[in-house]
């Protein structure tokens, strides 16, 4: 299956307003946004865990990455609240559930294969950096292939950024680019080289921002 699978063009996906689509799994729905693969797959995807329900136990070959939208998301390492990010390096294993219902946005298959380093953060407990002028962010992971962070954007703030790839989800709030509004659940991905021009909405808006990603081609599993 290929889904904006096209790097070197910009993806748009308006997720709330897709409907969800069922998983091999009872009561996990799901919202796809970019993919390369069948159910092993190097994947964007916004997945609803309806209360009670559970995956199985898995290894992560690849990778996996997610930050907890709504709800809290639970596995035998703990339970992670709405504003979790957990980076679950490749060779690493858990058996996700959600007792009361959770949603996350998660990555999977997009690790250094060597990168063993586990990461997990309360985002809402941190304190935000100022970068630049009207731009606040909560660092959560950097190395020399990418970037990931939550961005806070005043009211009306205009943002650009030259970059090797670029994608954002909204969180809270709003922001144009491209002569497009994206709002709470839009997703945007800009390809190497397509630089940020965008504008916050009048109540600012809140990102999970990866950057940097994109300087070599994506693969599927098993493709090199």
């Amino acid at each position: 299956m290929e889904l904006n699978a096209n790097f070197d063009e910009r993806a748009v996906v308006h997720s709330g307003q897709e409907p969800w689509i069922s998983s091999p799994m009872k009561g996990v729905d799901r919202r796809m946004l970019d993919r390369i693969g069948d159910e092993v797959a190097r994947a964007t995807t916004i997945v609803r865990y309806a209360p009670g329900s559970s995956f199985s136990a898995h290894t992560h070959t690849g990778g996996e990455e997610f930050l907890v939208l709504d709800g809290v998301f639970q596995d035998e390492h703990g339970d992670f609240p709405a504003g979790t990010y957990v980076r679950n390096p490749p060779t690493s294993s858990h058996t996700p559930s959600a007792a009361e219902g959770a949603t996350i946005l998660v990555k999977l298959w997009q690790f250094d294969p060597e990168d063993r380093r586990q990461v997990t953060i309360d985002t809402k407990a941190q304190k935000p950096q100022r970068v630049s002028e009207g731009v606040v962010e909560i660092p959560l992971f950097e190395d020399a292939r990418e970037r990931v962070r939550i961005e806070i954007w005043e009211a009306g703030q205009s943002v650009s950024a030259s970059h090797k790839g670029f994608e954002a989800l909204v969180l809270e709030g709003s922001f144009t680019e491209g002569g497009e509004n994206f709002v709470k659940e839009s997703w945007l991905r800009l390809p190497a080289g397509m630089d940020l021009k965008a504008q916050a909405g009048p109540e600012g808006a809140r990102l999970w921002v990866k950057s940097g990603h994109l300087a070599e081609p994506p693969v599927a599993p098993g493709a090199g």
